[in-house]
């Protein structure tokens, strides 16, 4: 890879990816999960996984769980190999 997966190279989505990536057989993630690890708002973290869902690297469910609604992402293939080529580039920068 020549140049940063300009995607997954936002900090926010970094984050996002990273943990979804880090999380044991890529399980889903809940959205109150992603938002304590991210720190992030809920509109705007909202915001970033709706772009990395439309860009194919992650896949959203909805669903109710004990009567809520429930938000949950993960990792897709595509995302798995986007966020590893977009780290390997990174560590190449590193010399």
């Amino acid at each position: 890879m020549d140049a940063p997966d300009e995607i997954i190279h936002q900090s926010l989505r970094l984050k996002i990816m990273s943990a979804l990536r880090n999380e044991p057989d890529q399980a889903a993630l809940e959205f109150k999960r992603l938002r304590a690890i991210t720190g992030a708002t809920d509109g705007n973290l909202g915001r970033q996984i709706t772009t990395l869902a439309e860009a194919g690297y992650v896949d959203v469910t909805k669903d109710f769980h004990q009567n809520r609604p429930r938000t949950r992402a993960q990792i897709s293939t595509k995302g798995v190999a986007a966020f590893d080529a977009h780290v390997a580039y990174l560590k190449s920068l590193l010399g």
